[in-house]
């Protein structure tokens, strides 16, 4: 799925464990509750995508922008965030981000 274009795709509770998302369109997407667990999601658009809950653990994040997404609680442990922006997004509550 890479370069997938996915804007404003409703992938609430989606089960996507080891997909390669890399440089995919995300924009404004629901993926509250999703697991992306070990996902590759290097250089993708995640503005103002909707996280809340999601599971990121050891996630490729790599150059990702995550501009004013909703990341409340969601978990990122083991996550690589290497050049991810995060300007303006919502962390509470985040668990694993360093």
């Amino acid at each position: 799925m890479r370069n997938a274009i996915l804007i404003r795709a409703d992938l609430d509770e989606a089960i996507l464990t080891e997909v390669d998302l890399t440089d995919a369109d995300l924009t404004g997407a629901d993926l509250e509750d999703a697991n992306l667990t070990g996902a590759n999601l290097s250089g993708a658009n995640l503005t103002v995508a909707d996280l809340d809950n999601a599971i990121l653990n050891n996630a490729n994040l790599q150059n990702a922008n995550f501009t004013q997404a909703d990341l409340e609680d969601a978990i990122l442990t083991g996550a690589n965030t290497t050049g991810a922006n995060f300007s303006g997004a919502d962390l509470e509550g985040v668990i694993g981000l360093q």
